[in-house]
């Protein structure tokens, strides 16, 4: 499926990001959709460096820095105060990390959730975190390298496009650098939805904690859809499934060979890999 993206000028080129990083171009795509007459919630992660202070933002619109486990109440507390002053069109989006979305600031978000707060919340999910060193988080895939997992992650990575739509808000959704069209439309998509949370996970693969070239971040992230990794799909109040860019055939092996981070595995880890990949599709393709 294909869609016209129409960029505003909201972020600004001249920020801290790594060359090629592709949260960068996630928030390039975010930023640029919403527009103008939105506010930005972000707690310390990339992209807070990114974003950068004010009022040298690399975002022309305002962006408040929030504690790493607040997003979603900050975002929540915002909107109430400009409801309160009769202002219902001024989108309020959290932009976090998966250290502050499925771990740190999870509380904040499934409480968010449970009261259905009017905000658009996006996950830029680059399994790790990053910005101190390419810890694990709850986010990371089995058996993984990071700096804390150094065999391996032994567990598996949380699903927390499946627990957030177990919450039955308005709108889920996943996305991924390496699909543009189907990010900008996503957050249009979440744009027009009032009243209710919605979320975003972004795939965003990590250069230096990946272990991937500057300009392989597109592709690495199309090879996660197209293996089955990260399926791309929508949820509509906790019910209705649409699948939009699913596998393809491609062995996990295809993925996972690409990056330094999975470098350590042997063939029986490689085909683990793949047997649990199976299982999530096929737990997931019955629901479409």
């Amino acid at each position: 499926m294909s869609y016209q993206i129409d960029e505003q000028k909201i972020f600004n080129s001249g920020h801290a990001a790594c060359p090629g990083c592709s949260e960068a171009l996630a928030i390039r795509f975010i930023i640029n959709t919403l527009g103008s007459d939105a506010i930005a919630v972000v707690p310390p992660s990339c992209i807070a460096i990114i974003s950068g202070p004010q009022p040298l933002s690399s975002m022309r619109i305002p962006v408040y820095q929030t504690t790493l486990e607040a997003s979603a109440a900050s975002a929540a507390g915002i909107k109430r105060a400009l409801l309160s002053k009769g202002n219902d069109h001024t989108n309020v989006v959290a932009i976090a990390g998966d250290g502050g979305t499925y771990d740190i600031g999870f509380q904040a978000l499934s409480a968010a959730a449970e009261r259905n707060e009017d905000i658009i919340y996006i996950c830029l999910d680059n399994e790790g975190y990053m910005n101190t060193g390419s810890q694990k988080s709850s986010a990371t895939p089995s058996r993984a390298y990071t700096t804390s997992t150094p065999a391996g992650k032994l567990t598996p990575k949380k699903n927390m496009a499946a627990i957030m739509a177990a919450h039955n808000i308005p709108y889920m959704a996943t996305a991924t650098t390496g699909y543009p069209d189907d990010l900008a439309r996503k957050v249009a998509r979440a744009m027009k939805i009032k009243g209710g949370l919605r979320f975003i996970v972004v795939l965003t693969p990590c250069l230096t904690g990946w272990g991937i070239p500057d300009n392989a971040g597109p592709k690495v992230s199309r090879l996660a859809v197209e293996s089955g990794v990260f399926p791309l799909y929508e949820v509509e109040n906790g019910q209705s499934y649409t699948l939009n860019y699913g596998p393809k055939g491609l062995p996990v092996a295809d993925y996972v060979t690409r990056q330094k981070r999975y470098r350590h595995l042997s063939a029986e880890d490689i085909e683990f890999i793949q047997k649990e990949v199976d299982q999530n599709w096929e737990r997931l393709q019955v629901k479409f």
